[in-house]
């Protein structure tokens, strides 16, 4: 193991107004996530692909055709699953040199928000997807998820520049708060708009691209606020850091030796392997739940939004619940409750008969009351064990080994409806990530991680 850094003084930097200014790129990217990843997306994207695939298909009738993706034949139906599981790959891959940049660079808030607006760019050119232009929307979608995995490594890496480690729990679950309620106040302007889309005197598919584009809109004016809120903020919490290979060059040389250092945090190891199977549970069903509302279960887009609205407003209080009984039983024992509770709702979700739609909203109930609360609690136990002056480089291996291994949960969503042409087998599949992470975490000493990176021991964990 190396030696640690000098550990720059950060009392400044942990305030309130930063804790507030960060807390809004929650707010900021959620919208995104919610109308376009969430909702619109995938079911949009299948229409677009059936269009082109099946010109002549009846409403309501299956395309049975499939499309040609270099050379590769792909049913329409899986096209959704199979973009998403394409961007996870490349993000994986991507996100490990963008830690290792952001740690290097001297502004990283200002780095933040320009990947931040590249990807809200490209959100918002999802509305020039029309007609049977399916590549478009791959293409969009990659660069837009590729940018939100990126920008969010660099926020991550900033809960440790504004909060204290005992504070953490409680700021990194009221940043997932606010993101489930502003991107659930954006969801129910889109929820009007489609609702209402002929008075308005558009049409359907109009209404959609509207709302593809009001979400890149969102995600990129709310950024300016954490980018202006933290922009005192400069370099890495580490006094000593040589930059004379450049940023590019001494980037990659220091990604080489973390990667190499990894093995001497044993803990901070296995909480990764961890996470990065239970959490691809959560973004599977995540990204699928539109597609099985929609196609298995019978669902218009606009009573999926309503389950996605039902998601937002539980999940802000559950988030905030979550990070209460954190500070009382410690994250630990609450992300394990939290991940039992997710194993029973996608056991719950495989019975719901098609069209009962208040039975969905009970089992969209209880994912919300997990949602939050287990993804914010896991981001503030990794900070716990990250050595000093690399956070954003481990954010990077925190987002990238997340993304390793959930694009299985994806790929396994969309092979199991081609070969076995249904979506109920296919949500069922993910119990097994949820096992397997569960179990992975009831191995994390979190105590002894805490000492082995350096770093102050909070009060509980």
């Amino acid at each position: 193991m190396t030696d640690a850094p000098v550990v720059a003084d950060l009392s400044h930097e942990r305030t309130r107004a930063h804790q507030r200014a960060w807390s809004w790129y929650d707010w900021a990217n959620s919208a995104y996530v919610t109308t376009t990843g969430t909702v619109l997306f995938a079911p949009y994207l299948t229409a677009v692909a059936e269009r082109a695939a099946c010109p002549d298909l009846a409403d309501g009738a299956r395309c049975t055709e499939m499309l040609s993706v270099l050379g590769v034949p792909i049913a329409v139906g899986s096209l959704a699953s199979y973009t998403i599981t394409a961007a996870t790959i490349i993000s994986a891959l991507a996100l490990l040199f963008v830690g290792a940049i952001a740690d290097r660079v001297a502004r990283p808030t200002l780095l933040m928000g320009g990947i931040a607006w590249v990807g809200s760019l490209a959100a918002m050119l999802m509305f020039f997807l029309t007609g049977t232009n399916w590549q478009l929307g791959v293409a969009l979608i990659i660069i837009g998820n590729l940018c939100l995995g990126a920008s969010t490594v660099v926020y991550d890496a900033l809960l440790i520049r504004v909060a204290d480690p005992d504070d953490r729990d409680k700021v990194s679950s009221q940043g997932w708060a606010l993101g489930y309620l502003g991107g659930g106040l954006l969801l129910a302007i889109n929820l009007v708009v489609l609702t209402v889309y002929e008075s308005l005197g558009l049409t359907y598919e109009m209404a959609i691209r509207l709302s593809l584009f009001s979400a890149g809109l969102w995600w990129a004016v709310f950024t300016l606020i954490p980018v202006l809120g933290l922009r005192k903020i400069r370099g890495t919490t580490a006094v000593q850091v040589d930059r004379s290979a450049g940023v590019l060059g001494g980037s990659l040389r220091q990604l080489v030796t973390t990667l190499r250092e990894l093995r001497h945090y044993p803990v901070t190891l296995t909480f990764l392997l961890a996470y990065l199977f239970f959490n691809d549970g959560i973004q599977t069903v995540i990204a699928s739940s539109s597609l099985y509302g929609t196609r298995e279960l019978g669902f218009e887009a606009s009573q999926m939004i309503i389950t996605i609205l039902v998601v937002q407003f539980v999940a802000f209080g559950g988030a905030l619940l979550f990070g209460r009984a954190a500070q009382r039983f410690g994250a630990k024992q609450v992300v394990l409750v939290g991940i039992a509770l997710w194993t029973a709702v996608v056991a719950f979700a495989f019975f719901v008969p098609a069209g009962a739609f208040v039975i969905w909203l009970v089992c969209a109930v209880c994912i919300g009351i997990v949602l939050g609360g287990t993804q914010a609690l896991s981001r503030s136990m990794y900070s716990q064990l990250i050595p000093r002056g690399k956070e954003s480089e481990f954010f990077s291996l925190y987002q990238a080994m997340e993304r390793g291994t959930s694009w299985f949960g994806t790929l396994l969503f969309g092979l199991i409806y081609q070969f076995a042409g249904s979506y109920r087998l296919a949500i069922i599949s993910v119990v097994i990530f949820f096992a397997i992470g569960g179990l992975l975490l009831t191995k994390v000493d979190m105590r002894r991680g805490i000492r082995e990176a350096g770093n102050a021991q909070p009060a509980v964990v």
